[in-house]
């Protein structure tokens, strides 16, 4: 079954600066990270094509290519293969931001 997570400062109290995250410092982090791209359309190909368009952060891991994805002031990424729990938990900490599950 497929988990989706979210990095996000909601859970953060106001005083604690609970500022949604933006695309700018998602740019500045995922930048320096050679197995990070940026692409404003996510291209799902299989049986039929589907195209979306949006703020993605394509991690490549092996042959895949995972999306994690700028959308309101949050980042949202599948979980599907663990292997992303621990790049996500970086990214998470990074951006001073908590991750929940959903």
């Amino acid at each position: 079954m497929a988990r989706r997570y979210r990095i996000t400062r909601s859970l953060q109290a106001p005083e604690e600066g609970a500022k949604p995250i933006t695309l700018e410092e998602c740019k500045a982090y995922f930048q320096d990270k050679p197995d990070f791209t940026y692409t404003n359309v996510f291209t799902v190909k299989g049986e039929t094509t589907m195209s979306i368009e949006g703020d993605f952060f394509m991690w490549r891991f092996g042959e895949s290519l995972i999306p994690f994805r700028h959308y309101d002031g949050d980042l949202y990424v599948s979980g599907t293969n663990e292997a992303v729990i621990p790049v996500m938990l970086e990214a998470a900490g990074a951006l001073k931001a908590d991750v929940t599950e959903g």
